[in-house]
C-alpha cells in the first residue's frame, strides 16, 4: 500500500514538474520576444531619441522595460498554460496540439501589434493610444486604402508572416529542448528539497508576473508612471505593445465610460444665465463665462506660485488638533497678517487628476477626463488658466513631481497652454522618493533653481503626501513619539497611522521651507496653497463629513490681508483662479471662468459628489438632502439651491468641454415654444 501511495506521489509530482516546465518555456521564450522586438524598435527608430539621451538612459529604459513586461508574459503564459492542462484533461494525445496552436495565435497578435507599432508611432509620436478606438467612426474602406499606399500593407503582412515563422521555429526547438536530461537523474523523482524548490519558484514568478516585476503593489511601475527619461521616445519604448494596448483601453474607458452626463443647449443656457446673471439671449457659451475684473486689489506680485499639495487636508490645520504639531508651518502662516485662510473648502472631485483639470482648464468636475481628450484639443479652452495668465504678463510653468506620463500629464498641460512642463526626469534627486515621485524637498529645489528674475506663473503638484509612505521621517525631524503621545490612547498602537501622520508633518514642512525661501528671494511674490483632495487619512475612524473631505484655500503675499476674502466665503478648486484675477487684474481684464471670485459673495460649493455651505455639507448624489452641520449657529441651505448651483457648474462645464462653446440659438427657441 504504502509503495502504490509514493507511486501516485511521484506521478503527480512529475505531471507538476512537467507542466512547470513547459509554463517556464512559454514565459521564457515570450519574454525574450517582447525585449527583442524593444531593441529592434529602438534601433530602427532612434532617430526619434533626442539629443540629451545618455546610454544610461537607454539601459534604464530597457531594464524597467523588461521588468514590465514580466506581466504581459505572465497573462500570455497563463493563457498557454490553461489551455495545455484543459486539453491534457480531456485528450493527453493533443495537449501539445493544442498549446503550439495558442502560441502561433499570440505569436500571430504580437507580431502584428509590432509591425504596426512602426507607422503608429511615426504618425502619433506615441505607442499605440486611444487614437485606436477612433478607427471604429473611420471610413474603413478609406482607411484600407491608406495602409495599402502609405504605409506598404502587403509588405507589412509580409514582414508579419516571416516573424511567425521564424518565432515558431525558435518555439519549437524551445519546447524540444528536454532540460531533464541535462539534470543529474538522482533528482528525479523528486525529492522534498525539490518539491519545495519547484513550489517557491512557481510562487516567485506569479507574483513579479502580477506586480509587472515588483514584489507588491506598493513598487509597481505601470503604464501611468513608467515614464522615468526624459525621452519621450524611450518612455514609450518602455511599454511593450500589450502594456500599450492595455493604456489605450484604460484611457479610452475613462473617456466614454465614466460620462453619465447630458444636458440640451436650453438647459445649459438656462444654467450659464444662472451662474454669470445674464439674462440675454446668447448662442455662444463663453458671453456667459466672460468676467471683468473689478481691479486689481494688491500690487501684481513678481512671481505667483500656485501649490496643489498631495492629501493636503484641512482637519490637521483644526484647533482640536494642534497637539499633534503636523500642520505647525502653513498654520504659522495662516496666522500672519498678510495671509488669507478660507477654511470651508472643496477639490474638484476625489482623485488628483480631478484637481488638475480644475486648476488647469477651470471647469468643473463633469465625469470627463480631458486628460485623455488632448488629441482633440485644437486650442486652450477658453477658461484655461495658463494663457489668461499669459495675458497678464507671466511665463507659465508647471512642475510635477512623477512621469511626465500620468494622466498624460505633460501633453494635457502643454495643451492648455502652459508654456514649460518640468517632471521627475528633471529632477536632480537627493532621497529615493516613491513609486509616485521625488519627494518634495527635491522637488521645491527645481522650483527654486528654475525661477529666475521673469515674472512667472507656477503650478506646483506634490506627490510625498501618498501611499507607499517612504520618506525618512526621522530624517526630517519627525518627532513620532511626541505625536503618538498627543493621540488618543486607543489609535496609539496604530504604526501605519503615525507613518501617514508623518508624511503629512513632512509636506507641511516642505512647503513651509520653500515659502520662506522664495519670499526672501522675491519678497513680492504670491502664494496659493490647496490641497488636491483629502479623503485618503484621518485619525477617527468615521470622521464627520467636513473633516473628511475639506481642504484649505490659502492666500499669502504682500497686500494681502485676512478681510481680502468675502466675509464666511465658501468655495472650490474652479473658484482659484478667479479669486487670483479679481486680486491681480487691472479692472476692466476680461477673462474666463465657471467658477466664481471668493472676493465676492460666494456661499455655495460643490463637486460631482458634494455640496458645502457656510456651516454644512452634504452629498450630491445621496436620494435625500441630509445635511452635516459642522458649524453651530449657521442657516441651513435649501436642497434647490444647492443642487441648481452643482448642476450648473457641471452642465456649462460639461458642455463647454464637450461641444464647445456654440449653443445652438434654434434649439433654444423651438424648445420654448413646445412649453
Amino acid at each position: 500500500m504504502k509503495k502504490f501511495c509514493k507511486f501516485n506521489t511521484d506521478m503527480y509530482w512529475n505531471k507538476f514538474l512537467e507542466t512547470f516546465l513547459i509554463g517556464a518555456k512559454c514565459y521564457v521564450f515570450f519574454w525574450l520576444l517582447l525585449s527583442i522586438f524593444r531593441l529592434i524598435f529602438v534601433i530602427d527608430m532612434h532617430s526619434y531619441m533626442s539629443k540629451i539621451v545618455t546610454f544610461g538612459d537607454i539601459k534604464n529604459a530597457f531594464i524597467l522595460g523588461m521588468q514590465m513586461s514580466m506581466q504581459t508574459v505572465g497573462i500570455l503564459t497563463l493563457v498557454s498554460l490553461s489551455v495545455y492542462i484543459l486539453v491534457s484533461v480531456i485528450n493527453k494525445k493533443w495537449s501539445k496540439y493544442a498549446l503550439n496552436t495558442v502560441i502561433v495565435i499570440q505569436i500571430l497578435v504580437l507580431s502584428t501589434l509590432f509591425i504596426a507599432r512602426f507607422p503608429f508611432y511615426r504618425i502619433y509620436h506615441s505607442g499605440f493610444n486611444r487614437m485606436l478606438f477612433t478607427a471604429v467612426h473611420e471610413d474603413w474602406q478609406a482607411l484600407f486604402w491608406t495602409f495599402m499606399d502609405e504605409f506598404n500593407l502587403p509588405v507589412r503582412l509580409l514582414g508579419v508572416l516571416l516573424l511567425i515563422i521564424i518565432a515558431f521555429y525558435l518555439w519549437r526547438k524551445f519546447l524540444n529542448w528536454n532540460i531533464k536530461e541535462k539534470l543529474p537523474a538522482k533528482y528525479f523523482p523528486l525529492r522534498w528539497r525539490g518539491k519545495i524548490v519547484l513550489i517557491l519558484a512557481v510562487y516567485l514568478i506569479a507574483r513579479l508576473s502580477l506586480f509587472s516585476g515588483s514584489w507588491s503593489w506598493q513598487t509597481q511601475i505601470d503604464w501611468e508612471n513608467s515614464a522615468i527619461t526624459k525621452d519621450n521616445f524611450l518612455n514609450e519604448a518602455i511599454l511593450d505593445d500589450g502594456q500599450a494596448l492595455y493604456r489605450a483601453y484604460c484611457l479610452e474607458k475613462r473617456n466614454t465610460g465614466s460620462n453619465g452626463l447630458s444636458y440640451t443647449a436650453n438647459q445649459v443656457r438656462h444654467y450659464a444665465q444662472y451662474l454669470s446673471g445674464k439674462n440675454n439671449e446668447s448662442s455662444n457659451l463663453d458671453y456667459y463665462l466672460e468676467k471683468k475684473a473689478q481691479g486689481a486689489k494688491i500690487q501684481k506680485p513678481k512671481h505667483i506660485f500656485l501649490i496643489i499639495s498631495e492629501s493636503y487636508a484641512n482637519w490637521p490645520l483644526l484647533p482640536e488638533y494642534a497637539d499633534l504639531h503636523l500642520a505647525d508651518g502653513i498654520k504659522s502662516l495662516t496666522t500672519e497678517q498678510n495671509t488669507a485662510y478660507c477654511s470651508e473648502f472643496l477639490p474638484n472631485g476625489s482623485s488628483t487628476v480631478n484637481a488638475l483639470m480644475g486648476i488647469v482648464t477651470n471647469f468643473a468636475d463633469a465625469n470627463l477626463y480631458l486628460t485623455t481628450m488632448v488629441n482633440q484639443m485644437k486650442e486652450p479652452y477658453s477658461t484655461a488658466t495658463a494663457p489668461q495668465m499669459k495675458r497678464l504678463g507671466y511665463k507659465t510653468n508647471f512642475y510635477y513631481a512623477g512621469p511626465s506620463s500620468w494622466e498624460n500629464i505633460q501633453n494635457f498641460t502643454l495643451a492648455q497652454g502652459f508654456d514649460k512642463f518640468y517632471s521627475r526626469s528633471d529632477i536632480h534627486e537627493t532621497t529615493k522618493g516613491s513609486v509616485w515621485g521625488a519627494d518634495d524637498k527635491d522637488l521645491y529645489s527645481l522650483v527654486e533653481d528654475a525661477t529666475d528674475d521673469s515674472s512667472s506663473f507656477n503650478v506646483i503638484l506634490n506627490v510625498s503626501n501618498h501611499s507607499p509612505f517612504e520618506v525618512d521621517l526621522k530624517a526630517n525631524g519627525f518627532d513620532s513619539q511626541m505625536v503618538k503621545n498627543a493621540l488618543p490612547e486607543k489609535y496609539r498602537s496604530d504604526d501605519e497611522l503615525l507613518k501617514e501622520l508623518g508624511h503629512f508633518y513632512y509636506a507641511d514642512k516642505m512647503m513651509r521651507q520653500f515659502i520662506d525661501k522664495m519670499k526672501q528671494r522675491y519678497p513680492d511674490s504670491l502664494f496659493i496653497i490647496i490641497g488636491d483632495h483629502a479623503d485618503r487619512y484621518n485619525i477617527e475612524k468615521a470622521p464627520t463629513t467636513y473633516k473628511r473631505y475639506a481642504i484649505p484655500f490659502i492666500i499669502n503675499g504682500q497686500g494681502i490681508d485676512k478681510n481680502i476674502l468675502s466675509a464666511n466665503a465658501v468655495g472650490s478648486q474652479i473658484d482659484v483662479i478667479p479669486t487670483l484675477m479679481e486680486l491681480i487684474a487691472p479692472k476692466n481684464f476680461t477673462y474666463y471662468s465657471v467658477g466664481k471670485s471668493l472676493t465676492e459673495h460666494n456661499n455655495i460649493a460643490a463637486n460631482y459628489a458634494f455640496w458645502l455651505t457656510n456651516g454644512y455639507m452634504g452629498r450630491t448624489d445621496a436620494p435625500q438632502f441630509m445635511p452635516d452641520n459642522f458649524s453651530k449657529d449657521k442657516k441651513i441651505p435649501q436642497q434647490k439651491d444647492v443642487m441648481q448651483y452643482a448642476n450648473a457648474i457641471r452642465a456649462v462645464s460639461w458642455w463647454r468641454a464637450q461641444h464647445g462653446g456654440n449653443l445652438p440659438i434654434q434649439q433654444y427657441r423651438t424648445a420654448a415654444k413646445t412649453n
